[in-house]
C-alpha cells in the first residue's frame, strides 16, 4: 500500500464533517485526521475544533460516516485530540484522560482504530518528576486501547511557547531518548508516534535519522516544516522562547528535505498517511487562504507520494 496525503482538520473549524470530506476530495487528498476535542471553547490556537462529537456518536452514527468516507472517496487517518493528561491541575487532567478514552472507543466504533494525541506533562516538573504520573496515567489508558484493539500515536511536539508552558513544556514525548524511555517502561503494541519532523527541527534534532530506530513505533505522520530565523536566533538563543526565533511554515517553505524525509519512510516501510498539519500563520487570513495552504501542501509532497 503506497503512502498518501491526508490533512488536520484543524485549519477548517468552520466547516462541518461532511464539508471537510468534500473538500478533501475536492483538493485530491486521500485522508483526514479528525479533530475529537469536547464542544466549546477553544483553550489555544488549533484546539477546541469538533468535527466529530464522541460524545454523541453510536453504531447508527459511525456506519452513517463510514458509508460518507466510501462515497467521497476519503478515509479518516484518525481521531484526534490534543490535551495535557499530565496537568497539575487534576481536574484538567481527569477530563482530558476521559475524553481520551472515548475516542479511543470511537475510533474503534468506526474501525478506524488509531488515535493521535500528547502524552501530556507538568511543565514545572522534571521529565524524572514527571515519570511516575506518566506510568499511573498511561499504563492503564493504553489497556483499555489493547482492549479495543486501537493504537494511540503521540505527538512529539514540547508544547513549549508560552508562559504557562515554561519551562518544561506541556509534552514529555519529544526526543528520542524519552521515547526510548516510553516504549520501554510501557512497551504495550497500542503504544506509537504521530511523528512530526518539524519539532524535531527547531529541537536541534535530525528529523530523519530516529526514522529508523522508532520504524516499528510509528503510526502516523505530520507534515509541516519549520524556518529558523539565524538572525532572532543568534540574538535570542535556544533558551529563549522558541517563538522568538521558529516559525512553522508550509511543508516547502521552510528546512526539511521533504525528499530525503520520504525516502526514509519508504525505506523502513512505513505504509500509512502523511497528513498535512497547517499552522502557518502567513496563510491563516482567510479561509480561502487556508484552502490555498492546503492546495500549496499538496503540489509540494506530490512528487514524493502517491497522492
Amino acid at each position: 500500500m503506497p503512502m498518501t496525503l491526508g490533512f488536520n482538520t484543524a485549519i477548517v473549524p468552520e466547516l462541518a464533517l461532511m464539508e471537510v470530506l468534500d473538500l478533501a476530495a475536492e483538493l485530491g487528498y486521500s485522508h483526514v485526521e479528525v479533530m475529537c476535542w469536547p464542544p466549546g471553547k477553544a483553550e489555544r490556537r488549533y484546539a477546541g475544533v469538533t468535527h466529530l462529537d464522541v460524545e454523541s456518536i453510536n453504531a447508527t452514527r459511525a456506519a452513517e460516516i463510514q458509508t460518507l468516507c466510501a462515497r467521497k472517496n476519503v478515509a479518516i487517518s484518525a481521531l484526534g485530540y490534543y490535551p495535557n493528561p499530565l496537568s497539575p491541575d487534576a481536574e484538567e487532567a481527569k477530563r482530558a484522560v476521559g475524553h481520551l478514552r472515548k475516542v479511543i472507543e470511537a475510533s474503534a466504533l468506526l474501525g478506524i482504530n488509531l488515535v493521535t494525541t500528547f502524552v501530556g506533562r507538568d511543565p514545572q516538573a522534571t521529565v524524572e518528576a514527571n515519570w511516575p504520573r506518566f506510568l499511573e496515567t498511561w499504563g492503564p489508558l493504553l489497556e483499555f486501547a489493547e482492549s479495543q484493539g486501537v493504537r494511540v500515536g503521540i505527538e512529539n511536539c514540547p508544547m513549549l511557547f508560552t508562559a504557562d508552558e515554561w519551562p518544561g513544556g506541556k509534552n514529555l514525548a519529544v526526543s528520542p531518548e524519552i521515547w526510548r524511555a516510553m516504549f520501554t517502561d510501557l512497551p504495550s503494541p497500542s503504544f506509537g508516534l504521530n511523528y512530526d519532523p518539524s519539532h524535531l527541527v527547531w529541537l536541534g534534532i535530525d528529523p530523519i535519522a530516529p526514522l529508523y530506530e522508532f520504524k516499528d513505533r510509528i503510526y502516523h505522520v505530520h507534515a509541516k516544516d519549520a524556518r529558523i530565523d539565524r538572525d532572532k536566533l543568534n540574538r535570542h538563543g535556544i533558551l529563549a522562547y522558541p517563538n522568538l526565533w521558529h516559525t512553522p511554515k508550509l511543508p516547502g517553505m521552510g528546512e526539511i528535505r521533504w525528499g530525503a524525509f520520504v525516502a526514509a519512510l519508504a525505506e523502513i516501510g512505513y505504509q500509512g498517511p502523511i497528513v498535512v498539519e497547517v499552522e502557518d500563520r502567513a496563510y491563516e487570513r482567510s479561509f480561502e487562504a487556508r484552502r490555498d495552504s492546503l492546495i500549496i501542501s499538496r503540489r509540494a509532497l506530490l512528487p514524493y507520494v502517491a497522492g
